[in-house]
């Protein structure tokens, strides 16, 4: 079923309020706007019944979302930030019970990140869909193979959610799973509503005022690319919003002598990229940003590539994703929690299961409470772990 106008989606919804289970995807360009552009969303009731939804015909979505976000449901989705994203921006909030199959696969031991189409062959054992994985969902008419394409993108998902409950609940972690949505629910709201100016690439080693330029001059540049709906990067690179604030200068020729900066709309700015730097340079020291909480110290560099990698031969021993657990700057911020008590709050790894699988066991390593051995160097897992007496 397609849907292309207001009054189809409505009756569609007041259909879709039955359904316990609701399986979801979306088409969306990215490339070339602000903010990713929907194109087409795929839904799937716990009939079987799949509806496509055309984005870019429909006039008003937020209908949808606000059926998702009250309905008393659960919402199955695969690798699904990019559809609580949307959701948030229509309906103002996220729905409450959402089962991601990705995640679910991570907790399962199968893989994390999986894509779709390996889930779909590693649980199911069927054939994925390969075919317009590279086309532009702006285009209409949508042609027969793209509907197929985009309909089989959620045919999937209720069998997948079915195994993958079956497989936690083998291993005892249908809590975990719990946990896990919740957390990561918070996280996107919490993304959506902070500045993300500590992401730009390069700026590890600025000083705070040149952190104060950086502050500034990412805000400028997301006020920009929302209103020239541009990609941010299409405005002022990562590299060069860095390059600039190391210099700590708000002389529009020292500016422009940055390598990068000679393109005719960037000249044209420089003096609101000035005002803007100057801005930042009149701030008071107390009101520039702190550097990031960090001991790189020899040690930290050690014990975080030792227990990182003590943490993929536990993981595969309890038949969980590494990846699903954490990365190698979590386990750093584990370690600088112990030693030097920051971050001053618990890190991820000290909380809720992971602390379970891995966090306990690291603290009583770091505490020498316990030695590591191995036991077989050819296995999967050759570590063993015991008790000091």
């Amino acid at each position: 079923m397609q849907i292309t106008t207001s009054d189809a989606l409505a009756d569609y919804c007041r259909r879709l309020a039955e359904s316990r289970t609701i399986g979801i995807d979306t088409e969306f360009v990215s490339e070339y706007t602000y903010r990713p552009r929907l194109c087409l969303i795929q839904l799937i009731d716990d009939r079987g019944e799949v509806a496509l939804v055309d984005a870019m015909a429909v006039d008003d979505l937020a209908p949808l979302w606000m059926a998702l976000v009250e309905g008393n449901h659960e919402l199955i989705l695969h690798a699904g930030r990019s559809e609580m994203e949307f959701c948030l921006r229509d309906a103002g909030r996220l729905p409450s019970n959402v089962f991601d199959v990705q995640i679910a696969a991570g907790l399962a031991g199968i893989d994390y990140p999986a894509s779709y189409g390996l889930l779909i062959a590693k649980v199911l054992g069927a054939k994925p869909n390969k075919h317009e994985t590279r086309t532009d969902w702006r285009r209409r008419p949508l042609s027969a193979r793209q509907i197929e394409y985009a309909a089989d993108d959620v045919r999937h998902l209720h069998p997948l959610r079915e195994a993958l409950v079956q497989r936690l609940e083998s291993l005892g972690r249908v809590d975990w799973l719990g946990e896990e949505m919740t957390h990561w629910r918070q996280r996107i709201e919490h993304d959506q509503t902070r500045e993300n100016w500590r992401r730009v690439s390069g700026n590890s080693g600025l000083d705070r005022r040149s952190l104060a330029v950086l502050r500034e001059l990412w805000r400028w540049r997301e006020k920009e690319a929302a209103r020239r709906d541009k990609p941010v990067r299409h405005v002022l690179r990562d590299d060069l919003l860095a390059e600039i604030a190391r210099r700590k200068t708000a002389d529009p020729k020292r500016i422009c002598s940055v390598r990068g900066l000679d393109r005719g709309d960037l000249r044209r700015r420089l003096g609101e990229l000035a005002r803007h730097i100057q801005r930042a340079l009149d701030l008071p020291d107390d009101e520039c940003p702190t550097k990031s909480a960090g001991h790189e110290t020899p040690q930290l560099a050690v014990l975080g590539q030792f227990l990182f990698s003590a943490l993929g031969s536990v993981c595969r021993e309890k038949s969980l994703a590494p990846a699903m657990v954490g990365n190698p700057n979590q386990v750093r911020e584990l370690v600088s929690h112990r030693l030097y008590g920051r971050p001053e709050h618990p890190p991820a790894l000290a909380r809720g299961w992971r602390a379970e699988v891995v966090g306990n066991l690291f603290e009583e390593l770091l505490a020498g409470k316990k030695s590591v051995r191995i036991t077989d160097p050819a296995s999967d897992h050759p570590l063993a772990f015991d008790a000091i007496q």
